[in-house]
């Protein structure tokens, strides 16, 4: 079972709570246990501060992922981690690359958990295994490859 914490800590319009279950749900589903996690939608000013703090970059990115790692023995609930996206930076990558911004927020929020899921895209071996894993996500949703554009 998948227990979601939303936040919306920016007025700018996002997915509904449904949206973000789904995606969620799918994402995970290859995991067994229950997961906790919590996704928090901010605006550009949070969304660079973060960025900053934690990966030392100064902007603000689409999402930002914190896998919890707490051992299993000092807490008994399954916190599987935090998600942290960027509402603006989502609406206007979704334009400039011409996604739609359903399927874009879909992609980053499935995304954001396979990273939380310990799933990675340092190397390029890494980067195909996720990368084949989003496609298949999103086909399911019967949204198109994300990296399309990115092969050309």
């Amino acid at each position: 079972m998948l227990e979601l914490d939303l936040q919306l800590a920016t007025d700018a319009h996002a997915p509904s709570e449904e949206q973000f279950r789904q995606w969620c749900t799918l994402a995970l589903r290859q995991r067994t246990a229950d997961s906790e996690l919590t996704i928090r939608l901010v605006d550009e000013p949070e969304g660079r501060e973060l960025n900053h703090t934690w990966r030392q970059k100064d902007y603000a990115t689409n999402v930002l992922s914190f896998p919890a790692d707490v051992p299993d023995e000092l807490l008994d609930i399954p916190l599987l981690g935090d998600l942290v996206i960027c509402v603006e930076v989502v609406e206007r990558e979704a334009k400039e690359q011409g996604k739609a911004l359903e399927a874009h927020w879909a992609h980053l929020v499935i995304h954001g958990c396979l990273h939380l899921l310990g799933y990675d895209h340092i190397d390029d071996d890494e980067a195909e295994e996720m990368e084949a894993l989003e496609r298949s996500l999103l086909a399911e949703l019967g949204h198109p490859d994300p990296y399309a554009d990115d092969e050309n």
